[in-house]
């Protein structure tokens, strides 16, 4: 009778703990962004998935196989579990030399492990084979004196060493503009940036040189920046025929509200998924000149639009948005040809919401040109055209209130005023003299006598 008792004693503890300890849970580790090289200090973020959540998690690097624990956190032990719904944990840990001190430049192995926080206490664990890369950046920025327009472009040259895979130009903490090789220049480097129209004139800019362990060197160099003065104005939607403008462009989306508030969303919202679409563009520019000499305007046009004007929209007297126009909107008669402002690849030419039927070309080296509102196509996407060539024809297709060409400029996503690169001058003096002899002279092609900035019979700006 005894050993009946203690037989259903110990099945009715130890089924329990068995059943405890097959249920315990397994940690999911995901480490994102991956990490391929660590330096001195390196963050390694990771995300730990566990329904009961982790008892402790641990860095390690192994080097020659030598384990370095780089660092352990730990949680209070829950032995008995009850939540099986815990969120995951995003951790961040310094790996590298700092922690490491015997760590050397070549190849090491960075493993991330955790315990799972319940009965079993079971350790997962995710290894990735590293690079160590010590040596620092070093970075040396040219001499030359830079003058940016608040809204413009500019270049700089710089010359990169050490142990670096990144390098460019950044415009306060948002911005980051890309490096190419300077041509007929080995070992420099040379980035086109921008400097937004909404940054402060007193935004730092500088050049730097990164690499994947998280060491960065920079250096500023001689500049200054010339605050713009832009337009305002107030754009009353009674006077625009919104009804065919948000039913033209609403044919998906099926947006709710009334015919302002659907307007309003496509004004805002749209515009943010169509500015992030061409700032994906950019990733498709070429590593060289596709363009000569200054940028071709659509001559004997009128200006309606500016680039950078403050819009107020008003309905019946009252202020139902404001946005900021970042272009030109240029009107000849309807359905005018459209010359493409410089020679280079089309890389895209299909609707894109608030600039109806658009195109992009790309100029090479982050530098890129959109034709919107168009009414035709005449190129499609892989065409290479040439300075002048038509390539569509003005129309009101998308956010126009009628027939017109809005043309912008962007660098690396970043949308610039083209007055700038309308000017042989300052294509030559700012560009192209850093670039050597041999391009230099590219920059004198002369521009038409006539373009839009000089038109003098602005009508009803409209985007």
């Amino acid at each position: 009778m005894k050993k009946v008792v203690i037989i259903v004693v110990a099945a009715v503890v130890i089924v329990p703990l068995l059943a405890l300890f097959f249920l315990s849970g397994e940690t999911k580790i995901t480490v994102d962004p991956p990490v391929q090289v660590i330096g001195f200090e390196t963050p390694v973020h990771i995300r730990l998935e566990n329904p009961h959540g982790v008892r402790s998690v641990s860095l390690t690097v192994e080097q020659d196989g030598k384990p370095y624990t780089v660092t352990s956190a730990e949680s209070p032990a829950r032995r008995v579990f009850f939540a099986r719904n815990t969120p995951p944990k995003d951790v961040t840990i310094n790996a590298g030399k700092k922690s490491a001190p015997s760590l050397h430049d070549g190849k090491a192995t960075v493993i991330a492990s955790a315990v799972s926080n319940d009965f079993r206490g079971k350790t997962d664990s995710k290894s990735m084979d590293v690079n160590v890369i010590l040596e620092a950046p070093r970075v040396v920025a040219d001499g030359v004196q830079h003058y940016i327009n608040q809204g413009g472009s500019e270049m700089a040259v710089f010359t990169p060493s050490g142990s670096w895979t990144q390098a460019g130009v950044k415009v306060g903490n948002d911005y980051t503009f890309r490096s190419f090789p300077l041509p007929n220049h080995p070992g420099q480097f040379f980035s086109l940036f921008a400097f937004s129209w909404d940054l402060p004139v007193t935004t730092p800019v500088y050049v730097f040189a990164s690499n994947p362990s998280g060491a960065e060197a920079k250096t500023t160099f001689w500049y200054k920046v010339f605050p713009k003065k832009f337009r305002a104005s107030t754009i009353k939607l009674e006077s625009m025929n919104i009804d065919r403008i948000v039913n033209q462009i609403d044919t998906q989306h099926k947006i709710q509200g009334d015919l302002v508030q659907r307007f309003v969303y496509i004004n805002r919202e749209m515009r943010k998924v169509n500015n992030k679409t061409l700032l994906d563009l950019s990733l498709q520019t070429e590593p060289k000149f596709l363009w000569t000499g200054a940028f071709l305007p659509m001559v004997d046009s009128t200006v309606e639009s500016r680039f950078a004007d403050d819009r107020t929209y008003t309905w019946q007297g009252k202020k139902v948005d404001e946005e900021t126009h970042l272009g030109f909107d240029l009107a000849k008669v309807a359905h005018s040809p459209i010359p493409a402002s410089n020679d280079g690849k089309v890389i895209w030419a299909k609707d894109m919401g608030i600039y109806g039927n658009c195109i992009v070309i790309d100029h090479g080296y982050g530098l890129q040109s959109i034709y919107g509102h168009l009414s035709e196509f005449l190129v499609k996407p892989g065409d290479a055209v040439r300075k002048g060539q038509i390539i569509g024809k003005t129309g009101s297709t998308g956010l126009a209130g009628g027939d017109h060409l809005h043309f912008s400029m962007l660098l690396d996503g970043v949308e610039i005023n083209p007055v700038e690169w309308w000017d042989p001058h300052w294509v030559k003096d700012r560009i192209l003299s850093k670039m050597g002899t041999q391009l230099a002279s590219a920059g004198e092609t002369p521009a038409p006598e006539k373009h839009p900035a000089a038109a003098r019979h602005p009508r009803k700006p409209h985007r």
